[in-house]
């Protein structure tokens, strides 16, 4: 999340780059109050200015909504939660005295993708409590939005068009309406339904290619984690990729084997790739090649203690051990080259033994800012081959 601007400098700058429009630039006598509010911040920074400022706010009329949801963006999320109370004040209290709310511009707000995300679904759901017809003619084209949670609405919509089509006996139709959404979806509740709804229909699905997964992998190890120093010990494998090295692990030589991932969520088990061990950490190379440069998104779900490096580069770790794992739990900004990409993951094992932390695993896609997968020759298996397990009592996936 972005920090807040010090000051109201960001409306000018939003202006200037045409994230504003005229119509929604602020007042002189809204541009202090607004930005009290923008600087709000942890342990009580700016909540003194911020509650004398607020009876200026809540006093505005309903016309200045889209300038108050504007003065959302870039902002921390202390200071939205006190934009987001100041916005649906002045509404509730338009609504409560018969003054419209300017919903012409509050549409046009939701239209331009350059608002804050959470400003632009506040937007929306003030035009569906006072006008939910037009509020339902707006949601078809929200399917390829930047927020999750407007182009969730959308994908809704199509998910109740392909039952109706269903349900009358319009099967190719509903394929195809199930097939547009899920290709737009990006929520794993939306993604499973609608899976579930085309394999149903007879439609294969696999959600290794849905969810954009990187599937090949060369993995190494295992190497020594006793007493959780592995996570800080920089083994052969963080400073050299050759895939001929042989290094000194935990209980003998190591070496680079390529292992593809067959678990439709993308989920690479060291214990299977490697044998189960404890005490341990592992690694895990890839490369992906991009056509151009291009902003991306490391999109990570891991439970054990984690690094990435990008193209040699030290991202992000995270020391902290079966914490829970998610689709998309970690999200690291990257900026892809032309050509060649590498990526290295490193995870690491503790000693307990209960059931429940045994896990050693991780999943891992990259995507564009808005969680469309991108997808590279390299890094991706067009089916799972899975080479023989190393250990002959461990079956292959």
């Amino acid at each position: 999340m972005r920090l807040a601007c010090l000051c109201v400098g960001a409306f000018l700058a939003a202006a200037a780059d045409g994230r504003l429009t005229a119509a929604s630039e602020p007042p002189a006598d809204l541009a202090e109050p607004s930005g009290a509010l923008r600087r709000v911040g942890p342990e009580g920074q700016g909540h003194a200015e911020a509650t004398r400022a607020w009876p200026l706010l809540v006093r505005r009329p309903a016309a200045d909504l889209p300038v108050l949801l504007a003065a959302m963006d870039g902002a921390n999320p202390l200071a939205r939660n006190w934009l987001r109370a100041a916005v649906d004040t002045v509404a509730d209290r338009a609504l409560a005295s018969s003054e419209p709310l300017p919903l012409a511009a509050l549409e046009a707000f939701l239209r331009d993708t350059h608002h804050d995300p959470y400003a632009r679904w506040l937007a929306y759901d003030w035009i569906a409590r006072v006008d939910p017809d037009r509020a339902r003619r707006l949601v078809p084209g929200l399917l390829e939005d930047p927020s999750n949670a407007l182009r969730r609405l959308a994908i809704e919509q199509r998910q109740t068009e392909a039952q109706m089509l269903r349900t009358n006996g319009q099967l190719a139709q509903a394929r195809a309406t199930y097939e547009t959404a899920l290709r737009a979806a990006r929520d794993v509740d939306q993604i499973e339904a609608l899976a579930a709804a085309l394999r149903e229909l007879d439609v294969p699905v696999d959600l290794r290619d849905v969810f954009g997964w990187i599937t090949r992998w060369q993995v190494i190890g295992p190497f020594d984690n006793t007493g959780l120093a592995g996570f800080e010990r920089p083994f052969p494998p963080e400073t050299e990729q050759r895939l001929d090295a042989e290094h000194d692990g935990k209980t003998g030589k190591v070496r680079w084997r390529e292992w593809i991932v067959a678990d439709p969520y993308g989920r690479l088990d060291f214990n299977r790739a490697l044998g189960a061990a404890k005490e341990v950490t592992a690694y895990a190379l890839t490369e992906f090649v991009a056509d151009i440069p291009r902003p991306a998104e490391i999109r990570l779900g891991c439970k054990n203690a984690w690094k990435v490096w990008f193209n040699g580069k030290f991202l992000f770790g995270r020391d902290e051990y079966h914490r829970g794992a998610e689709i998309d739990q970690y999200r690291l900004p990257v900026m892809l080259e032309a050509g060649v990409n590498t990526l290295l993951v490193k995870v690491c094992q503790n000693e307990m033994v209960e059931d429940w932390t045994v896990e050693w695993e991780f999943q891992l896609r990259l995507t564009d800012p808005t969680g469309t997968p991108l997808r590279s020759p390299t890094s991706h298996a067009a089916a799972p081959k899975p080479p023989p397990s190393p250990n002959p009592n461990e079956p292959s996936p």
